[in-house]
């Protein structure tokens, strides 16, 4: 049930606040944004961030590899899971996002496409991703996107120098169900 309750919020919602400091955890949760990525912490101070963010009513996914104190192991899924509210998990490993489905945590599995031979590996791995969406960086790539969206059966996030209202609307329109960003005037176009 979580994991359809998710993938609706990212097509009712597709403006994920994705934030990398406690000024803008604080900033987040005054936005009516329900999905945020939270892109930093430690295994210390993890689950209380997680649950500031949860007693406003967000759908928090915690990216595991930039969580300070955890691997890119399946472990540091389990942790996520036994010792936070979270509801789910962002990696960039297939190993996590593969985790967080059997234990029954949302992922998403996140993806730099910076070249050619970076697209063709995600060319013949979207088929068969152990995640229930794919996050695509750097975001401002509407051929690509489409591409991929064309080419995957799970949803689509964009994220990375996405800054403006235009940008935002071209990748929805370009396949993407979902924008993820730092920049919070991009939360609320």
């Amino acid at each position: 049930e979580m994991k359809s309750d998710f993938i609706d919020r990212l097509y009712d919602n597709p403006l994920i606040m994705a934030i990398k400091n406690d000024e803008e955890l604080e900033k987040c949760i005054d936005y009516d944004n329900e999905i945020v990525f939270l892109l930093y912490g430690d295994v210390c101070n993890i689950q209380d961030k997680v649950s500031q963010l949860k007693s406003k009513g967000k759908f928090v996914l915690v990216h595991t590899d930039l969580i300070q104190g955890l691997s890119n192991k399946e472990i540091a899924v389990d942790f996520v899971k036994k010792y936070t509210e979270s509801d789910g998990i962002i990696s960039t490993k297939e190993n996590c996002t593969k985790r967080a489905n059997e234990i029954g945590l949302c992922s998403v599995l996140r993806y730099f496409v910076l070249d050619s031979m970076s697209y063709s590996n995600v060319k013949s791995q979207i088929k068969n991703v152990h995640a229930d969406a794919v996050e695509i960086l750097p975001g401002n790539m509407p051929k690509v996107i489409s591409n991929i969206s064309k080419m995957s059966n799970k949803p689509i996030i964009t994220g990375g120098l996405i800054s403006s209202k235009d940008e935002v609307m071209l990748m929805l329109k370009s396949g993407a169900v979902a924008i993820s960003s730092t920049n919070s005037d991009v939360w609320q176009v």
